[in-house]
């Protein structure tokens, strides 16, 4: 039985844009372009980013990332997703690249590789975002090693070879995807993606349990059943569940829903002029929000 409000419609979500398909180009993880030959071995990043906390704890991270450690907890989430040497990771819709900024040198010191399927872009402000990204990835090129960056979006194609990653994240983005009608796509690319046996982990905003889920996740929030339910019709199986990025504190009432809380901190509706004298005080000491930590595997 479906969890979602009954005749609620699909919106287009063009707030963040989306991006061209780059699907399918370049060489694979693997070393091994469409052909199967071989390729030259991939330089190493610089700065001690051999273990997970070390890339962490990397000066090329910025204060603000690293003060919100304490909310992401980035190295238990991927030790409990599996991340490990030498892997091949798709990373969905990477942002401004906080999780970029752990991955990529993670896995260039560790000969893995990183598969970046960032928005689509459709408009100038989506277009401005992937361009920022990939500049600030050719500005160290040593550290970053050679990340491919994808897209993924309403026309865009696979976000990495069929069966080629070990790891694929979701990290707070399933809202996003609900809001433009693109969340069955999302869980299907990231299933074509992993090799059998892979790994999806997801990070998202925890509705509380027990309500209808509203199609469009207006408030940022999703339901873990309906994730679930998302996941095991591509084709996934629930390997585990974790509290890792619980916050009990999170009522999820909030006025400008998610957006409310740290770190976005609205103080009026999306699209809106801040509200002058807006009391972020309540919201500030919630702190981020409640989110639910799944680990999801492509049967073998």
């Amino acid at each position: 039985m479906s969890l979602v409000a009954s005749g609620a419609s699909r919106r287009l979500f063009l707030a963040g844009g989306l991006s061209l398909a780059l699907a399918g180009c370049g060489p694979d993880k693997s070393g091994k372009a469409a052909g199967g030959d071989t390729q030259p071995p991939r330089a190493k990043a610089k700065g001690g980013a051999d273990t997970i906390a070390g890339a962490l704890a990397g000066d090329w991270r910025s204060p603000a990332d690293k003060a919100r450690d304490v909310w992401r907890h980035p190295v238990e989430s991927l030790q409990f997703w599996g991340l490990a040497p030498g892997m091949t990771v798709v990373e969905f819709w990477p942002g401004a690249g906080w999780y970029t900024d752990i991955l990529a040198p993670y896995l260039a010191e560790t000969r893995g590789g990183l598969y970046a399927a960032n928005l689509q872009p459709m408009d100038e402000m989506s277009t401005r975002i992937v361009d920022a990204y990939k500049a600030r990835l050719a500005a160290k090129p040593k550290l970053y090693g050679e990340v491919d960056v994808t897209a993924f979006g309403p026309t865009s194609g696979p976000v990495a070879p069929d069966g080629s990653a070990d790891l694929v994240l979701f990290l707070r983005n399933v809202h996003n995807w609900m809001a433009a009608g693109i969340a069955d796509k999302a869980f299907k690319a990231a299933f074509a993606a992993l090799k059998p046996g892979g790994v999806l982990g997801i990070e998202e905003h925890r509705a509380t349990p027990g309500k209808v889920q509203d199609v469009l996740a207006a408030d940022g929030y999703v339901q873990t059943a309906f994730a679930l339910q998302l996941a095991q019709e591509a084709g996934f199986k629930l390997a585990a569940q974790s509290e890792i990025n619980a916050n009990p504190r999170d009522t999820k009432d909030h006025p400008f829903g998610v957006w409310t809380l740290p770190p976005t901190r609205l103080s009026a509706p999306r699209g809106q002029p801040p509200q002058p004298g807006f009391d972020h005080s309540k919201y500030d000491a919630i702190g981020e929000s409640d989110r639910m930590t799944l680990k999801l595997v492509k049967p073998k």
